[in-house]
């Protein structure tokens, strides 16, 4: 008999058309080294001092993976990582008065860091212990806190947690970017936190893990199981025309021809006239030749500078990988700052995170419009996916990933920091939420695609 997997399999057929020669758009890995310094229209190559060029692969959009999280998961189910080799990232950093402290995230670490004082460490190491204790099955474990009720401000408060620490633990451990988790239930959060631990203590040197030769790799990794399951993929592929019919989408139409579909599954600048701006990110790419200072001579970590420490909306992010990942020259080093957008001078509200990582040998700065969807494609059968604006992810515990017979770049997703998956479609089967990314298509004329 076949299970619904099985039966997914079986039916579903996906095109995948990409307008770009290479695999991942927007969050594919650049190389050769000259590729970067074209796109980013900078006048000279690049100097001897980079080494070979086809030595880089240069990521344009950062991302870390959970090594517990439901992307590795994700990987593990399809056996994508058939394809793909993994490194651990080495070290996790908070930034606080102008320098940089390994994040704490068990009691003993807890008890040994710089970050608190001696009181605020015992404060720290019970609240740690509660999260690590909690079962939101087990009302046994809440002591006293309402999962689904408290906030999160007022769990702080039952612990006596100072703002210090209130910030690298919402935006170092449960790894938000903003300060409104504070004021609604507090499930999320600690489920978060209890991820940020178990990630953490797979490999024990940080929760997170990166792919050898770049974020690139996943792309084809992806692009190689779809094929392997009857997918087809057609690069260089420009698109002329969405065609709709009644309010639905019937088809794509390139180079004349017009591919039918049932579902399409798109970026935003594919279809612009249905979605709006909702802001700015900054991403700066920074070529170093020496680890960042005061990381334990670490050839890949992340940053996170906390939105309080430098009075900002948002956090800044430093994502930093090295030639130890296949990803640069021997002896060189790969660090990308990120963040949102607030003021009209983008590049001096991140000289806090640049400043880390000075000298810098060569930077490449990009600024790109956010998008929000205007409809949730329900009708339309237009859906949506999202470029990651950074690297952390937290998907609900309670959805569990599909891929029918596809590859639809899933990376890109923006592995939601809400409950809400933006992609989520298709129905509950049990207690399961299918998330189904798929596109049906068939060629007029030329049989199924």
């Amino acid at each position: 008999r076949l299970s619904r997997y099985d039966e997914i399999l079986l039916t579903v057929k996906v095109l995948h058309m990409d307008r770009n020669p290479y695999y991942g758009g927007e969050s594919s890995s650049i190389t050769p080294l000259e590729e970067l310094y074209k796109r980013f229209t900078l006048p000279d190559s690049p100097p001897e001092s980079m080494g070979r060029g086809r030595d880089w692969n240069v990521d344009l959009i950062p991302k870390f993976l959970m090594a517990n999280g439901q992307l590795v998961k994700m990987l593990l189910y399809t056996e994508v990582t058939r394809y793909l080799d993994f490194k651990v990232v080495e070290g996790s950093f908070v930034y606080k008065g102008g320098k940089i402290y390994k994040v704490p995230s068990t009691e003993t670490e807890a008890l040994a860091s710089n970050l608190m004082g001696m009181f605020e460490k015992r404060r720290f190491r019970k609240f740690l212990v509660f999260v690590a204790n909690f079962d939101e099955n087990d009302p046994k474990t809440f002591e006293g806190v309402d999962p689904k009720t408290t906030t999160m401000r007022d769990v702080y408060k039952k612990f006596d947690l100072g703002q210090d620490v209130i910030d690298f633990t919402g935006h170092a451990l449960a790894l938000y970017r903003t300060d409104d988790y504070l004021d609604v239930p507090c499930l999320e959060t600690i489920n978060r936190i209890k991820l940020y631990s178990e990630s953490l203590a797979r490999y024990g040197k940080s929760p997170y893990l990166y792919p050898l030769y770049g974020l690139g790799e996943l792309p084809q990794g992806f692009a190689r199981l779809s094929a392997i399951y009857g997918g087809t993929y057609m690069l260089n592929k420009p698109v002329e025309e969405i065609v709709m019919e009644g309010g639905h989408v019937v088809g794509v139409k390139s180079e004349g021809e017009v591919a039918r579909c049932k579902q399409l599954i798109c970026d935003p600048s594919y279809i612009p006239d249905r979605v709006r701006k909702a802001g700015q990110v900054i991403r700066v790419i920074c070529i170093l030749s020496h680890p960042i200072k005061n990381t334990n001579d670490a050839n890949s970590c992340q940053i996170i500078i906390p939105q309080n420490q430098v009075n900002r909306n948002s956090d800044i992010y430093v994502c930093m990988i090295s030639y130890a990942h296949n990803v640069a020259a021997q002896g060189k080093y790969i660090a990308i700052v990120s963040t949102t957008v607030e003021t009209s001078e983008p590049e001096a509200e991140i000289e806090p995170a640049l400043e880390l990582l000075e000298p810098i040998d060569q930077k490449f700065v990009a600024i790109s419009d956010l998008y929000e969807p205007t409809d949730d494609g329900t009708e339309s059968q237009v859906r949506l996916y999202f470029k990651l604006i950074f690297f952390n992810a937290a998907v609900p515990k309670d959805s569990t990933l599909l891929l029918g017979k596809c590859s639809i770049r899933c990376w890109n997703v923006p592995v939601p920091i809400t409950r809400i998956a933006l992609m989520r479609s298709g129905t509950d089967v049990g207690r399961k939420t299918w998330l189904i990314f798929s596109i049906t298509v068939h060629f007029q004329g030329a049989g199924s695609g």
